[in-house]
């Protein structure tokens, strides 16, 4: 199955499209294969996320894939980001450039959400791992969300912190989303109550990156990362509890931006991945 959002040319107002899970999830695997828009795609964010702000207005939990577009010749740039317990005067960003041109073909992006840690995935390697820790407390998203996907106008910060707005006369503009995985612990949105035992939990809890998932997570975040939370000192001084500081904040400036970015050195690419690529465990 194949299901396109879009925005189209406003006639008065354009806030962009999506769709939405009709159950809650407690802890899951969930994941999505996406094509974005090409050509000039300056302003346009496509995000496929976790939320439950609708329930929990001031208390909400998320978890973020953002894509943000970009003018003409330039790359889309991916942005992963965790909210707890509406925790959002702590953006926890980290922004990536792509091994592959995410306008060409499908690619596939999941999260893997327990009790215990965060999982980002792009094509079965993961990106980012954000582990529970007591310093944490109620940051770590521990309520049922729902699953979103949209594509909406962010042409007040999307590219280059707004410079580059939705140009609409390159509208519509299509993202294309197929196989769907909403694998997890469902919870009945009238009542949040649910079926799962804490043996589906565990299930969860146990899928862990191997040793040779580590070593290529570490590698595309090495080679891929262009800016991280826990060395922005402008927005925070002080960094957050859970940021593991070590010599590799010196690849980073006071900003939080990348010294040496990936997406200044590379052209459009194919969809072959120059990272090795490391198969999650599979949910049976």
């Amino acid at each position: 199955m194949c299901m396109d959002v879009l925005i189209k040319p406003p006639m008065v107002v354009s806030l962009g499209a999506g769709f939405a899970s009709q159950d809650l999830y407690l802890h899951g695997f969930f994941s999505a294969s996406i094509k974005l828009p090409a050509d000039y795609a300056a302003g346009v964010v496509v995000a496929f996320y976790m939320s439950n702000g609708d329930v929990f207005e001031k208390t909400h939990d998320e978890l973020d894939f953002e894509f943000l577009g970009n003018i003409r010749g330039r790359e889309w740039r991916v942005q992963t980001n965790v909210y707890g317990n509406g925790s959002t005067a702590i953006g926890r960003e980290e922004r990536y450039g792509l091994w592959f041109d995410p306008t060409e073909d499908y690619h596939q992006y999941s999260i893997l959400w327990s009790n215990e840690r965060i999982i980002f995935y792009i094509d079965n390697t993961p990106i980012r791992e954000v582990v529970r820790t007591q310093t944490m407390g109620g940051d770590f998203p521990s309520k049922p969300m729902s699953v979103y996907a949209t594509i909406w106008d962010g042409s007040t910060w999307a590219t280059s912190g707004g410079r580059y707005k939705v140009n609409y006369k390159f509208a519509p503009y299509v993202a294309e989303f197929t196989g769907l995985v909403l694998h997890g612990c469902a919870v009945d949105p009238s009542n949040h109550n649910t079926t799962c035992l804490e043996s589906n939990d565990g299930v969860y809890n146990a899928m862990m990156i191997s040793t040779d998932q580590r070593a290529a997570m570490e590698r595309f975040r090495k080679k891929h990362m262009t800016y991280s939370y826990c060395h922005d000192r402008i927005r925070y001084p002080t960094p957050s509890p859970e940021c593991a500081l070590g010599p590799e904040t010196e690849s980073f400036l006071t900003t939080g931006e990348a010294r040496s970015s990936y997406r200044h050195h590379h052209g459009k690419r194919n969809g072959r991945s120059t990272v090795d690529v490391a198969q999650y465990s599979s949910v049976a």
